[in-house]
């Protein structure tokens, strides 16, 4: 069920804390006051620290100081600040920015310690020379940093007046799970599951290596490893840049890709191909898309055997290809011999099978096959409830696909429960503003609209949040 008395969003939890940073500031003269803000977006932080800025600007000047690479100590960068500056030296009132912390290295590569050791040992040996400097002192970092911050300098964590966290869709940090080649590349002992990996990082590292080797099979698991973080970042809203990071993931796929073909690892290519595919594929370049299917495809048949379900998933991708297209005919023997393949390979109950099943659906439904799809879409749901549970974000799915079959028959009354189903089990396991999240209660919404255009909001039910979008439906009406 959805509370109505959820969380505060997002953006309401940005407001506290940045309320809570400007009182601190505001708070914090003729004494030091170190104040930590984290936010993983650049230009976010940038946006938060114009704002202070131009907030304070008749109370408190603001200054802004940069940590050096080459000599990362906090104290040298304030020191710095002061020569220059003769109101600091006269001690008037001000705010002092620190930034490009997340800039330091995480990786100490051949030298002793790595730029953010340095960093964090210096707070943690010069805290007591800090006292020198009696301002607010706004020192922004990434939550990367702010882990390996509270352990690393204890003492100076314990001189913190208050740590400002800002949500941000951006990470500028990935966890070292989703990375694993991350245990070829160094022997630090500390590194685990958890450890944030930051991507300028991992991308130096990348760059290392093929320096050292350009011919190397871990230099194309890096690339192709690489390229996944990228596409997953694209994929979950995460990226900094879209653009940018679009570009980086083709980069990455297309090397691999090359690095392959000269290794002759074609199980690993067939892997790229189909990677890079599909990146094509959301951007609607299908041209480029389809002989990267039909090569991986070829290979996996060659290699694995037509009835390996390996091959099954090739079929569904290239499928998924034609029907983006509208080549309806030619995307169901595809679903159709895929579904087989998992069917007699994995069981009638695997998950593979019931996405098999929830795909060819969904072809049906786009050709308006309605008695056909209905009935797939019934068992995609019964074997993803049975295997993966009923809050599983894959059962929300088949809940959200099923209620959009229903409402498109106009059985307005059947797919409400569906939506209201599908979308409580994504506010809990994914959050109110997750795409997915954002998709069914946009598509729940279109129900209700139909369904009171129609006359018939009667067949609905007095759930709260039925009630809520109706109620916000008729007061948009009278705008």
């Amino acid at each position: 069920m959805i509370n109505s008395e959820s969380e505060p969003s997002p953006e309401a939890q940005n407001q506290d804390a940045y309320d809570d940073l400007l009182t601190a500031i505001e708070t914090s003269d003729d004494r030091l006051s170190l104040l930590i803000a984290v936010c993983d977006d650049p230009r976010q932080r940038q946006e938060i620290i114009q704002r202070y800025e131009a907030d304070l600007s008749v109370s408190h000047p603001a200054y802004r100081v940069s940590m050096a690479r080459s000599e990362p100590s906090l104290k040298l960068a304030l020191q710095e600040l002061m020569t220059t500056e003769p109101a600091l030296r006269q001690g008037e009132r001000a705010v002092i920015t620190v930034l490009d912390i997340e800039q330091l290295s995480f990786w100490r590569g051949n030298e002793a310690k790595s730029q953010q050791d340095a960093f964090f040992g210096y707070l943690q040996w010069t805290r007591e020379a800090l006292r020198e400097f009696r301002f607010p002192i706004v020192i922004w970092v990434t939550y990367q940093i702010l882990n390996r911050l509270s352990r690393q300098s204890p003492d100076f964590w314990g001189w913190r007046k208050g740590v400002f966290r800002f949500a941000s869709r951006t990470k500028a940090a990935i966890p070292a799970a989703e990375f694993t080649a991350i245990r070829d590349l160094t022997l630090d002992s500390n590194i685990t599951d958890e450890t944030l990996l930051p991507l300028a990082d991992l991308e130096t590292l990348i760059q290392q290596t093929a320096a050292q080797n350009p011919k190397s099979p871990l230099l194309a698991s890096l690339y192709e490893q690489l390229g996944r973080v990228y596409n997953n970042r694209l994929d979950q809203g995460e990226s900094a840049d879209y653009p940018a990071e679009q570009a980086k993931a083709i980069e990455y796929f297309q090397k691999a890709i090359q690095l392959l073909e000269e290794l002759e690892q074609p199980l690993d290519l067939a892997n790229s191909l189909n990677n890079l595919a599909g990146l094509y594929e959301s951007q609607g370049r299908y041209g480029e898309a389809e002989p990267l299917y039909l090569d991986a495809l070829n290979i996996y048949r060659s290699q694995l055997g037509a009835e390996h379900p390996d091959t099954a998933n090739s079929l569904n991708n290239l499928a998924g290809l034609y029907e983006s297209q509208g080549r309806y005919g030619e995307a169901e023997p595809l679903y159709l011999d895929a579904l087989n393949i998992r069917r007699s390979q994995l069981g009638a109950e695997h998950p593979d099978t019931a996405n098999s099943l929830n795909d060819l659906a969904e072809l049906y439904r786009a050709q308006g096959r309605y008695g056909e799809a209905e009935p797939l879409y019934l068992d995609a749901l019964n074997i993803r409830r049975s295997q993966l549970g009923a809050e599983h974000p894959d059962t929300a799915s088949s809940l959200n696909n099923l209620a959009v079959l229903y409402s498109s028959q106009g059985r307005y009354g059947e797919a409400e429960p569906l939506y209201l189903q599908a979308l409580a089990i994504w506010m809990e396991k994914l959050g109110e503003n997750h795409p997915n999240t954002q998709t069914v209660r946009g598509n729940f919404r279109g129900l209700l609209q139909q369904a009171a255009e129609a006359g018939r909001v009667a067949e609905l039910s007095d759930h709260p949040t039925t009630q809520e979008i109706l109620n916000q439906l008729e007061q948009d009406k009278k705008v």
